[in-house]
Formats: structure tokens, C-alpha cells, sequence
């Protein structure tokens, strides 16, 4: 068993960036800043920063093009997806990537009272995908029942 899951809190580096392919399936990528903050020997604070370059399909994409800004607070879930590709040169390059399933506008309202209160107005969850084949059970193998041989 193994989990991939990223639970991101920062903020919007630049407007997403929005393109359509086939059929009006939208894909909105923008980079997101997260930074950590702590103090050295010298009892000076220290900040890094990193980035994460996060990728939103379908719906979820059309939402993050109304209502994510650069400077917007964002709460994300999603997992880790590395890619690769060859430049002109003939290199191969990766780009390491976040593939959001639910985001969450964290900014302020407004109008807020003092007590700074968060917006939470916008949340959004990528829609469950939908087997294009569906399997049978029989195509499945059954365990034998013997756990004789399994490690704990």
C-alpha cells in the first residue's frame, strides 16, 4: 500500500494560466509559494520559500480562472505527479507538479469583522472520474486464505 497526498497552504504567485483542449476540457496552472520560517545560532530569523507549480483540470480549472488571484491565500489537496519531456536539444527535462482534488479560497473577506475571519466561500473538489471500462470480478485473482506466508 502506498499514499500520495499533499496537503499545500500558500499563496498564488501569478493568475492561472488557463488553456482549453478538446471538447472545452480546461486545464489552470499557477505556481504556489509555501515558506518556513525559523531562527539560526545566531538567534536571526530565517525564511525559505518554495515553490510548487500546481495543475487544476475540468470545472475545479474554470473556478481557480474567477476566483484565484496572484496574492490569494489557498488551501490544496492533492498529489504529488511528475512528468517528463525532451527540449530542443535533446535533453530530457522533469517537472514535478501538484494535481489538486479540492481546493479551499482561504483569503478574508473584505468586509470581514477584526476578528479575521476567512472567506471560505469558495471550495472546490475535482469530480470523482468515471471508469471508461468496467471490470468484472472474475478477472480479479481471489486470495488462497493461507496467510502463512505473509510478513507480520
Amino acid at each position: 500500500m502506498s499514499i500520495n497526498k499533499v496537503i499545500l497552504v500558500g499563496n498564488v504567485g501569478r493568475d492561472p494560466v488557463v488553456r482549453y483542449f478538446d471538447k472545452g476540457v480546461a486545464k489552470a496552472t499557477f505556481p504556489l509559494a509555501t515558506s518556513e520560517s525559523y531562527y539560526n545560532q545566531q538567534g536571526e530569523a530565517i525564511t525559505t520559500t518554495e515553490w510548487h507549480n500546481i495543475v487544476m483540470w475540468r470545472a475545479m480549472a474554470e473556478v481557480a480562472e474567477k476566483t484565484v488571484k496572484k496574492g490569494s491565500q489557498l488551501y490544496i489537496v492533492g498529489k504529488i505527479k511528475t512528468r517528463s519531456y525532451v527540449d530542443k536539444e535533446g535533453n530530457n527535462k522533469y517537472i514535478t507538479e501538484i494535481l489538486a482534488d479540492t481546493f479551499l479560497v482561504l483569503d478574508k473577506k473584505p468586509s470581514a469583522p477584526a476578528s479575521g475571519e476567512a472567506a471560505g466561500s469558495v471550495q472546490v473538489t475535482k469530480e470523482p472520474e468515471v471508469p471508461e471500462v468496467q471490470e468484472k470480478a472474475e478477472d480479479y485473482q481471489t486470495a488462497s486464505g493461507d496467510d502463512d506466508d505473509l510478513p507480520f
